[in-house]
């Protein structure tokens, strides 16, 4: 079973039927399901989702999200090492456009062997991550 790193911007895809991506967000979802591959994401990417779905999409789909979707993923919790070493990573990457969010996501993903990545966001392939959406 193949381990694959969930960013924000796969969720938002996934839920939002407007959004560019949407259409390619739920053939990946349906691949990854079909090959029962592990879906881990941190608690940075929860909490930023959290934000995202209920601003922009209101707390009905915020509680279907957290019935529906949260149950799926493996979530890594951060604590000051994580923390520290994204900070670190940002502050080295030089780009006002990685959010810290990100940077704690690459982390954790080199920090577990994952190679792979369920988002629409440039950041993680500029990072040398396979994207499967």
């Amino acid at each position: 079973m193949s381990t694959v790193l969930v960013d924000t911007s796969a969720v938002l895809a996934l839920l939002v039927p407007t959004d560019a991506h949407h259409q390619r967000a739920q053939r990946a979802f349906k691949k990854l399901a079909a090959d029962e591959a592990r879906l881990m994401t941190t608690s940075y990417t929860l909490v930023e989702c959290y934000a995202l779905i209920g601003r922009r999409l209101g707390l009905d789909a915020l509680t279907r999200f957290r019935a529906d979707f949260a149950p799926l993923l493996e979530v890594v919790w951060i604590g000051s090492d994580e923390h520290e070493r994204g900070l670190d990573l940002l502050e080295a990457s030089h780009s006002a456009k990685l959010s810290l969010v990100d940077a704690v996501s690459f982390v954790v993903a080199r920090d577990h062997d994952v190679e792979r990545v369920f988002a629409f966001d440039p950041h993680f392939t500029k990072a040398g991550f396979a994207s499967v959406g």
